[in-house]
C-alpha cells in the first residue's frame, strides 16, 4: 500500500518518463528551467544592487531610469537564452 503523500507528489511532479532517453531530455529540460530561475534571480539581485542605494518610500529619477535599463536588458538576455534553448530542443528533436 503506498502513501498519500507519495502519490500526492506524485501527481504533483506530472507524468514520469518511461526510457532512459525520455528520462534524458526530462532531465535536461528541468535542468535547463533550473538554470534559468537561477539566472532570474541573479538578474534581479544585480539590478537591485546596481540601481537602488537606499530604499525609500518613492523612486527617484535616476534610480527608476537606472532599473528600466537594467530590466530591459535582463529581457534582451531572456530572449537570447530562451531562443537559444529553443534551438537546442529543435537540434535534440531532429537528431
Amino acid at each position: 500500500m503506498t502513501d498519500f503523500g507519495d502519490s500526492f507528489q506524485a501527481g504533483l511532479d506530472g507524468p514520469k518518463p518511461s526510457g532512459d532517453k525520455e528520462l534524458q531530455e526530462f532531465l535536461m529540460v528541468e535542468k535547463q528551467k533550473a538554470q534559468f530561475n537561477a539566472q532570474i534571480h541573479e538578474f534581479n539581485d544585480f539590478c537591485w544592487d546596481k540601481c537602488v542605494d537606499k530604499p525609500s518610500n518613492k523612486l527617484d529619477s535616476k534610480t527608476e531610469t537606472c532599473l528600466t535599463n537594467c530590466v530591459d536588458r535582463f529581457i534582451d538576455v531572456s530572449l537570447l537564452i530562451t531562443n537559444r534553448f529553443a534551438q537546442l530542443l529543435q537540434k535534440s528533436a531532429a537528431s
